[in-house]
């Protein structure tokens, strides 16, 4: 049975905003839920990544609610968080004015197409995206784009759901994502499609292997992959060259 949020070519994006608009103001207690807090864990080793220095402009694609982008802003970048949801920046906007206080730099939030940046070349030292990639209509349009406003010399880091190498584990962690996942949707959002959507995303991605390949085919330097929980996560990173 096909997801009422997944749809290839170009129903992609009305569907993937569709499934956003509904769950945006249970999006991060789901994220707790589901992945039992470590999530937060895995967004603050993004910003450790980034090697923040002194006056570094960030840029945080897909940001949603903004973990990345305040992570950044807290290790004193000027960041920008950008996401096609304007009710997920809604709630980055609540969350920027409970967390002012605690922030080296305030991030600004826009909203965009990650496929089509509003911004020059060569623009940021540090370009991240936190569980978008799969969702964008063309994977690999959105690593150009990166490349593209990213200085030479610049980080590119990707946080996304991967897919194990060990068969076994495999199998146990997409059981999980096919039943637990939407179980947790259907009782804390009511809609168990929502969170379904997760692993028929996640079909149509060749995560972070190939993540790592178009790395490679930019030509982007310290090219690596960081797997979590055996694969079920990964980090994609490389460097722009000077």
């Amino acid at each position: 049975m096909s997801n009422a949020f997944y749809a290839p070519g170009e129903q992609r994006a009305a569907k993937v905003n569709d499934l956003f608009a509904r769950i945006a103001r249970r999006y991060d207690l789901l994220n707790d839920l589901q992945s039992f807090g470590l999530h937060r864990i895995w967004k603050r080793r993004v910003a450790k990544l980034a090697s923040v220095s002194p006056g570094a402009h960030a840029l945080d694609l897909c940001c949603g609610t903004g973990d990345i982008s305040f992570a950044l802003a807290k290790r004193g970048a000027k960041t920008i968080g950008l996401d096609f949801s304007a009710q997920m920046l809604q709630v980055a906007e609540q969350r920027k004015r409970q967390l002012s206080d605690n922030l080296t730099s305030t991030p600004n939030f826009l909203q965009g197409d990650a496929q089509q940046l509003p911004f020059e070349n060569n623009r940021f030292d540090i370009v991240t995206v936190g569980y978008g990639l799969r969702n964008l209509t063309n994977w690999e349009r959105g690593v150009d784009e990166m490349y593209r406003v990213a200085k030479p010399g610049g980080r590119m880091i990707v946080l996304d759901f991967g897919k194990p190498p060990n068969a076994l584990w495999r199998t146990i962690y997409y059981t999980h994502l096919r039943l637990s996942v939407p179980l947790i949707g259907r009782l804390f959002c009511g809609n168990a499609q929502a969170y379904a959507y997760i692993l028929e995303s996640l079909k149509h991605y060749p995560a972070q292997l190939a993540v790592a390949e178009k790395m490679k085919q930019l030509k982007l330097n310290n090219v690596c992959v960081i797997n979590l929980l055996g694969g079920a996560m990964a980090i994609n990173f490389g460097e722009k060259p000077i």
